[in-house]
C-alpha cells in the first residue's frame, strides 16, 4: 500500500485569508491585513507542498519468540529515516497478530525524524496458543504543511511461537466399556485378571493357587476359582469441533468455544497416553486433520504441535465451504472399529449434536465434553442456552454421555463430578 492523499486541514483557508486581508484594507487595520496576508501565503504552500517521502526502516526484536500460553513478552520497534529529507509528522501502528492482547506498553507512535536518526517504542503481548505472524507496520507521513500525507507499510518478518505443554488437570477421562485385548484401566463386563470382585467358576487345571477360594473348599469340599473384573485398554479419538458454528464466546476479550475444547483435548490425551491408552485426534471442520492412535512420547509430541499449529485449530473460524456428507464418510474410513470418541462441541447448533448420534451409529461409544458458551443476560441468549440445554438432554436420552462443563471450572473437577454421577 503506498497511498497519497490531501488532508482538507487548510480547506477554506485560502476564501477567509482573502476575506480577512479585504477587511483590512477596508477598514485600515494593518494587523488584519498581515493575517489575511499571511493566511495567504500559507495556503499557497499548501498547493505547492511535495508528497512526503517513505525513506524509512523498521526493526523488530522479540525478547522470548518462544513461549507458553499465558507468558508475557515484550516486543521493541524501532524505526530509522535513511532517507535525506526531514519526516515532520510520522505516526506508526505495528502490526499486532490478530488474537494477542497487548498487556502493556502501546504498539503505537508519533514522532519526527530528521535524517539518520531513529526513534524506538515498545509494549508487552501475552501469548496465545499457536504461531503468530505479525503483519507490516501501518505508517502515515506528513508534510511540513500538513496539506499532504502518505499512507504506506513498512514490514518486518517477526513471528511469536506459542506450544502448549500437554499436560492433564483430569485424572480420569470418562471412557466407556469399548476396549481392545490389552491390560489398562477399563473396567470390562467380563472376568479376568483385576482388582474388583467379579464371579467366582468351577475350579480348572492350570488356574493360579492364589485364585482358588480356599474358604469355600474348607467349608464345603469344592474346588472354586475366584475371577475378578477385568481391566483392558481403550483406542480413543479425540474428535474436536472446529467448523465456523462452533467459534462461540462469552466475550470477545476471553477464549471461545473452540480454543477451551483445543484445551480439553490435550488434557484429555495426556491423561489417556499416561493411562497406557491409544489416542488419536481428529479434527470436525472443513481441512483434514489426523493423527492416528498411537501411544509413547514421540506420539505425545506430534499431538503437541497438531494442537498447536495445525491451521485447522486456528484463533479464527474457518473460511472453507464444510460439506457435512463428505465429513461423515471420511471420519467413517479413518477412525478404527474398535476406537470410541470423545467428541468437544459446544452443541449450539443442529448439526453438532447428529455427529455424536451417527457416531454411534457407527458403532462407536460416544461421549461428549461440550464448554458451555452460552449466558442467560438478554432473552436471546436465555433462549440459545435453554435449546442447547435441549440437544444435551435429548443426547442422554439416547444414551450417549455428555458433560455440560462450564469452563470457569476446571476440566478435571467437572470430570471427576462426572464419574461419580456415572458410577451410581
Amino acid at each position: 500500500m503506498n497511498v497519497v492523499r490531501e488532508t482538507n486541514r487548510w480547506h477554506g483557508v485560502s476564501a477567509m485569508a482573502l476575506l480577512a486581508a479585504g477587511v483590512g484594507v477596508f477598514t485600515g487595520s494593518p494587523v488584519t491585513l498581515l493575517v489575511g496576508v499571511i493566511g495567504v501565503a500559507f495556503a499557497a504552500y499548501s498547493r505547492t507542498a511535495s508528497p512526503p517521502p517513505t525513506d524509512f526502516e523498521l526493526t523488530r526484536v522479540v525478547s522470548d519468540p518462544v513461549l507458553e500460553p499465558g507468558d508475557e513478552t515484550t516486543v521493541e520497534v524501532t524505526v530509522e529515516n535513511v532517507g535525506e529529507t526531514t519526516a515532520p509528522d510520522l505516526r506508526i501502528v505495528d502490526g499486532v497478530p490478530d488474537g494477542l492482547r497487548v498487556t502493556g506498553g502501546s504498539p503505537r507512535l508519533g514522532t519526527a525524524l530528521r535524517p539518520g536518526k531513529r526513534d524506538t517504542f515498545s509494549y508487552t503481548l501475552e501469548a496465545v496458543r499457536g504461531d503468530h505472524a505479525f503483519g507490516p507496520a501501518q505508517a502515515i507521513a506528513r508534510d511540513f504543511s500538513g496539506a499532504l500525507e502518505r499512507e504506506f507499510e513498512l514490514e518486518d518478518e517477526t513471528t511469536i511461537t506459542c506450544t502448549p505443554r500437554l499436560q492433564s488437570s483430569a485424572d480420569d477421562v470418562p471412557l466407556r466399556e469399548q476396549t481392545i485385548r490389552h491390560v489398562g484401566r477399563v473396567a470390562t463386563r467380563e472376568g479376568g485378571t483385576g482388582v474388583e470382585f467379579f464371579a467366582t467358576r468351577d475350579y480348572r487345571p492350570g488356574d493360579p493357587l492364589s485364585r482358588i477360594d480356599w474358604k469355600r473348599k474348607a467349608r464345603t469340599g469344592e474346588l472354586t476359582t475366584v475371577e475378578f473384573r477385568e481391566e483392558r485398554t481403550a483406542t480413543v479419538v479425540l474428535l474436536v469441533d472446529v467448523r465456523e458454528q462452533a467459534y462461540l464466546t462469552v466475550d470477545a476479550e476471553e477464549p471461545g468455544a473452540v480454543e477451551h475444547s483445543i484445551r480439553a483435548a490435550g488434557d484429555a490425551f495426556s491423561a489417556l497416553l499416561d493411562s497406557g491408552d491409544r489416542v488419536g485426534i481428529a479434527a470436525l471442520g472443513p481441512e483434514e486433520v489426523w493423527l492416528a492412535p498411537g501411544t509413547g512420547e514421540t506420539h505425545r509430541a506430534k499431538a503437541r504441535q497438531l494442537l498447536s499449529h495445525a491451521s485447522a485449530f486456528g484463533q479464527n473460524p474457518p473460511e472453507e465451504m464444510f460439506y457435512s456428507t463428505v465429513k461423515l464418510r471420511w471420519l467413517r474410513r479413518r477412525i478404527p472399529s474398535e476406537a470410541q470418541v470423545v467428541y468437544f462441541s459446544p452443541l449450539c447448533d443442529r448439526f453438532a449434536p447428529d455427529v455424536a448420534r451417527r457416531l454411534d451409529a457407527m458403532g462407536h461409544a460416544v461421549t461428549v465434553i461440550s464448554p458451555n458458551p452460552t449466558t442467560d443476560e438478554t432473552t436471546g441468549k436465555r433462549l440459545a442456552r435453554a435449546e442447547r440445554a435441549q440437544r444435551i438432554g435429548t443426547l442422554r436420552a439416547g444414551g450417549i454421555r455428555v458433560v455440560d462443563w462450564n469452563p470457569d471450572e476446571l476440566l478435571g473437577v467437572t470430570l471427576a463430578k462426572m464419574n461419580r454421577r456415572w458410577a451410581r
